[in-house]
């Protein structure tokens, strides 16, 4: 073997592949999606206590902690369903799936009680005063991020159900994994600032 073709051999082992479109894709996605949540979270930031009128986060808020834990549970559901699935345990993927569903969907069905004690009881609206007007706004930004992910969710069960499912789409369900995990993430920084911080 000559130098030469040890040189080949090297370079050819050594050969430098493209990362996935996809993953480069919803990257790009959710460093953008970081960026706008950045600003709506300094924008809650910013406004704290600087209401005219009530209602104040303080009379009216109360911790969605049994919500949080769900969502947040939801990412550990996602992830052993995405093992289930790398393994070719079909059963157990649908299962840890569908428990990441009903955990999303109870979530999402809090946010919407909250919404509706925050407005009938309480009189407060995206048009109340600041305190309205930056919690809605950041808080429904989330969830609809939250949504977006539910029907992704859904969608994913849907077709396991009707036997579409096969190996070759594991970085199609990776890629939903993420997102899910993004949107649980930034429910963290949302809680902190909106529920912690902002009281």
């Amino acid at each position: 073997m000559t130098g030469a073709d040890v040189l080949s051999f090297r370079m050819e082992s050594a050969e430098w592949k493209l990362p996935s479109r996809r993953k480069i894709g919803l990257l790009a996605l959710i460093l953008t999606e970081t960026a706008l949540f950045s600003i709506f979270v300094a924008a809650y930031g910013y406004y704290i206590g600087k209401s005219l009128t009530g209602p104040y986060p303080k009379d009216v808020l109360e911790l969605p902690i049994i919500a949080t834990i769900c969502l947040l549970s939801s990412s550990v559901t996602i992830l052993l369903a995405e093992r289930a699935f790398e393994r070719g345990n079909e059963s157990g993927f649908r299962w840890w799936w569908l428990i990441t569903i009903f955990l999303g969907l109870f979530f999402i069905s809090s946010t919407a009680r909250e919404w509706s004690r925050l407005i009938t009881k309480h009189g407060l609206t995206i048009s109340t005063n600041l305190f309205g007007t930056t919690y809605y706004s950041l808080v429904g930004l989330h969830a609809s991020h939250v949504i977006v992910g539910l029907i992704l969710l859904v969608l994913v069960m849907s077709l396991s159900l009707r036997g579409f499912l096969s190996r070759r789409h594991a970085e199609h369900l990776q890629m939903v994994s993420w997102y899910w995990h993004f949107v649980d993430t930034v429910w963290i920084v949302v809680f902190t600032t909106v529920y912690v911080i902002g009281r």
